[in-house]
């Protein structure tokens, strides 16, 4: 045999909590065990203690008849009528509780809801996404039944009002106990709180009022999109239940590397190393560099210290969502000092190095 736990103790109060105290805690309670959220195995029987111990502690009367007699004092209403929870089930007596103090149990099923997202990556060279560019990709999603519009009968048939609630979708069951009549609201056992039966399903989506489907879409992948950036496309998601918008495509952007060009972090400037020789970064040289528009040429001047950088203004990436701007190409000079040198050009290093000696 079972002992019942104090009902103060379920909710964790004291007994002086007031009113406010005791509906705070059980929707704290509540939120924590209900099994729609708490996978636990013993999640739905801790529910169930919570919600008898609110149901006797949240009425004036039953919780003074319980601090006068403990749980003999309320068995038959606590016990039966609200906390016996014969018949419901995790989206009817649990639902109901959790719907009436956070608005997602049972009761709002059949409200409109927004469909699912979907996701799918798109793999882009360095210069499209520079550019931007046209891709087409493939999605598997749920969308509506194009033979019953999403009403799930079959076509030429119409859904039936369920005669169980007359279309409310709510039931309200009376019992009486020693301490008088009391009244609990569940979801229609028939109708599942839709308010309304199929009685002849579609045959082509079997009832379900959707289909699963792969589509073809064209994105548009924006000039100047960085590597990670997501791209939403509304409506082209998941279809939404019971007349909710579709949800979003998502699109992930995965930019190649390039075998000469970085970028500078997402900004629009594009980097570059160019290897300089020593007398050209001396004497100052004049060379052909590429860019994301092709050859161009640079000015490298005389004197120029390896890792200085020449900007190159206008050559980088398009600026995002910003028409007809771009970044700048920032060129890094690296001045390469040879390893393997001819006769004539070691002798003509040790005359420059005797010449700087002599200064």
């Amino acid at each position: 045999m079972t002992t019942k736990r104090d009902y103060y103790d379920v909710l964790g109060v004291s007994a002086q909590a007031s009113e406010e105290d005791i509906r705070k805690a059980f929707r704290a309670k509540a939120m924590e065990y209900h099994p729609d959220r708490n996978k636990a195995s013993d999640a739905s029987e801790r529910f169930k203690e919570v919600n008898e111990a609110y149901q006797v502690l949240s009425d004036p009367e039953r919780r003074q008849q319980y601090d006068r007699f403990g749980h003999a004092g309320v068995r038959n209403g606590a016990g039966q009528g609200a906390g016996g929870f014969e018949g419901f089930d995790i989206f009817g007596g649990f639902g109901d509780i959790f719907d009436a103090f956070f608005g997602s149990g049972t009761a709002s099923r059949t409200r409109p809801r927004q469909g699912e997202d979907v996701r799918v990556n798109v793999s882009v060279t360095f210069e499209e996404a520079a550019f931007g560019v046209q891709r087409e990709v493939e999605i598997n999603r749920t969308e509506q039944c194009p033979s019953c519009k999403g009403t799930r009968a079959e076509p030429g048939t119409q859904p039936e009002t369920c005669t169980n609630c007359n279309g409310s979708g709510r039931v309200r069951r009376a019992q009486r106990s020693v301490f008088g009549q009391f009244v609990t609201e569940a979801a229609c056992n028939v109708c599942g709180g839709e308010g309304r039966r199929i009685t002849t399903p579609c045959t082509d989506c079997r009832g379900a009022g959707y289909k699963r489907a792969k589509q073809r879409i064209e994105v548009s992948i924006p000039a100047g999109v960085y590597h990670g950036a997501l791209l939403e496309l509304r409506g082209q998601g998941h279809a939404g239940m019971f007349g909710g918008p579709p949800g979003s495509l998502l699109v992930g952007v995965q930019v190649q590397s390039h075998g000469w060009f970085k970028r500078r972090e997402n900004s629009a400037d594009v980097l570059l190393d160019l290897n300089v020789t020593f007398p050209g970064a001396a004497l100052g040289i004049e060379m052909e560099v590429p860019t994301l528009d092709g050859m161009d040429k640079i000015k490298v001047p005389a004197g120029i210290q390896s890792g200085e950088v020449l900007r190159m203004r206008g050559k980088g990436i398009p600026h995002l969502g910003r028409e007809g701007r771009r970044g700048d190409q920032l060129v890094t000079v690296r001045v390469q000092t040879p390893d393997k040198l001819s006769k004539e050009q070691k002798k003509l290093l040790e005359e420059l190095q005797r010449s700087f000696e002599k200064k």
